[in-house]
This record gives C-alpha cells, sequence and structure tokens, in this order.
C-alpha cells in the first residue's frame, strides 16, 4: 500500500527529532518500489524520506545506505566533486524494514539540451564521472553490492540479448548487430569501475555550471564504466559529448579502452531491450508497444546510417 505525503512526514519527524513539518509534497517521478516525499520545515529546510514499500526495496535501501556512509570520505576530501545524500535518520516501519531521512540537495536535474561545448557543464559532467569511475572497488564491495568482471559482465549481456530475442519482437538484423558485438572479445576486455548504473537527468543535479549532486545509489555495482556514459552518448548534443568524453578521458587513470563508446552506445540500445524484458515480464501491452516501436526506430536508424556510409 502506499503511504500518503502525511504519513511520510510523520516518520521524518519520528527519524529527525525535533523536526517541526510545515509542509509535505511528493516528488515527480517516484518509482515503484519507494515511497517518497520531500518534507520542509519550520525553517524552510528540506528534509527527503525514503520508505520501502516491501523487503527487497529495504534490504536495496539497506545497501544504498552503508555505500553512501562509504563514500563520504571521498566527498568530504574532494574526490568526488559532488555531494551524495547523507542519511540523518531513521524511522522503524510497523511491517518491518525502516525508512530513511536525509536533506535534499542542492541543484536542479541536468537538462541535456541545454549542454554546449567547451570548458563549461559538459566538460564538469566528464570530469564527474570520471572522479566517480576512480574510486575503489572496494567501497561497492564492502556496501554487499554486485560485483562484475569483464567476462562476466558480458555473459550478463549476453543473457539478456538471448532472453529478448526469445520473445520474437526483436528486429533480426539488431539481434544480429548485437550478437557481433558481444562475440568481439576485444571489445570486452576493460577494467571494471565502481558504476552508479541509473544514472539519468533526474539523479545528475546542477547549479551556475557545475554538478552538484548524484542521487539514488541503489544500482551501483563494479562493472563496466561505459554504462555512465551511455545515456550521454546517445541524448546529449553531439557536440557537448565531445566535450564530455574529453575531460572525462583526461581524468582517468585508465587509457587503454578503445571500444569504450562503442560499448556505451551498445549499452543504450540494450536498455530497450530490457524494457522490452519488463513488458513482457509485467504482462503490460503498453511497455512492449512502446519498447517494439523504439527498437523498430533503432533499426531503421541503424540501417539508414549503414547506407549512408557507403
Amino acid at each position: 500500500m502506499t503511504r500518503s505525503p502525511l504519513a511520510l512526514a510523520a516518520l521524518a519527524t519520528v527519524a529527525i527529532p525535533g523536526l517541526d513539518a510545515y509542509d509535505v509534497r511528493r516528488p515527480s517521478g517516484t518509482g515503484p518500489d519507494f515511497d517518497e516525499a520531500v518534507v520542509i520545515d519550520s525553517v524552510r529546510r528540506r528534509w527527503v524520506v525514503r520508505a520501502p514499500q516491501h523487503a527487497a526495496a529495504g534490504a536495496a535501501l539497506e545497501a544504498e545506505i552503508a555505500l553512501l556512509a562509504a563514500l563520504r570520505p571521498f566527498v568530504d576530501d574532494g574526490t568526488l566533486p559532488f555531494a551524495v545524500p547523507r542519511t540523518e535518520g531513521f524511522a522503524h516501519l510497523p511491517e518491518g524494514g525502516r525508512a530513511a531521512v536525509h536533506r535534499q540537495l542542492i541543484g536542479r536535474p541536468l537538462r541535456l539540451e541545454t549542454l554546449r561545448p567547451g570548458p563549461g557543464l559538459a566538460a564538469e559532467i566528464g570530469r564527474a564521472l570520471a572522479a566517480l569511475h576512480e574510486l575503489p572497488t572496494s567501497v561497492v564491495e564492502e556496501a554487499g553490492l554486485p560485483v562484475y568482471d569483464a567476462a562476466g559482465y558480458r555473459e550478463r549481456r549476453q543473457a539478456e540479448v538471448d532472453e529478448a530475442a526469445r520473445t520474437g519482437l526483436v528486429p533480426p538484423s539488431l539481434l544480429r548487430r548485437w550478437e557481433d558485438m558481444l562475440e568481439d572479445v576485444a571489445m570486452w576486455r576493460f577494467r571494471p569501475t565502481v558504476v552508479h548504473a541509473d544514472l539519468t537527468s533526474a539523479h545528475l543535479l546542477v547549479a551556475e555550471g557545475t554538478v552538484t549532486a548524484v542521487l539514488d545509489w541503489g544500482d551501483a555495482m563494479v562493472a563496466d564504466p561505459a554504462d555512465d556514459l551511455s545515456w550521454l552518448l546517445v541524448a546529449a548534443p553531439q557536440d557537448a559529448v565531445d566535450a564530455i568524453m574529453e575531460s572525462y578521458l583526461l581524468r582517468r587513470t585508465e587509457l587503454s579502452d578503445p571500444h569504450l563508446a562503442d560499448r556505451a552506445l551498445l549499452a543504450g540500445e540494450l536498455a530497450l531491450a530490457r524494457w522490452l524484458l519488463h513488458g513482457v515480464r509485467t504482462q503490460s501491452p503498453e511497455v512492449v508497444d512502446d519498447a517494439v516501436a523504439m527498437l523498430t526506430e533503432l533499426d531503421e536508424h541503424v540501417h539508414a546510417e549503414a547506407e549512408a556510409a557507403y
């Protein structure tokens, strides 16, 4: 059962002694696993309260809290050039588990269409992602989050493609394209890094030309750094992508990954396959139709690019 904003505000007052709730708002775009609200107190401070809706979400929240605690020293010493949520209190839930409360972080969600080339925000995004990928992998391992080596992650991608193929809804030429890329062993020689694994415009906050915060770390893992670049390479203006990648590569100590961009683009394509699989598993015709339409559009785009190359 979904908790009301008032119920979430009550949890926040339990988690933060002395918090005097003045107003409460439910943010847009909350997922199916958590109830979330922004509570405004009597001195206009804003607090985010998150409560899991089921046991699996509760376990994921606990792992995320452990990771965020491990990230704090890297934020405090400037290794990470952005803020992350700092849990400041908990409220135990009657059904088990607990809700967590943190201060709302400064910044607004990134708008990709506003990115421009040069030394501005695009370059700052590249440097921020590079700093994330330079973190020691132990911060993820010790939080109990997934850890993959390169071969294991390639196998994970292959399993996704195999499952998508069994639906019979993916254009055959796309399947062949994905299979060819997965069979190219050279593409998958990379050093796994800490990755956020769910970077979107909503999870990356910016202000005054810099990255101020990164939110929602529940999907973090040790895996392919290309995954965190995928959404940018697919959706950001191309001249801004060049600035992002240039600053990213300058900041990274790992410079021997010539297929990084190729894997990032593949990750973007396979996101459509995962959306299709989500629709199939949840028996949602609307999601399936949406995924099939996007896969068809991608197939046509790939064909057009191939023809233009000849």
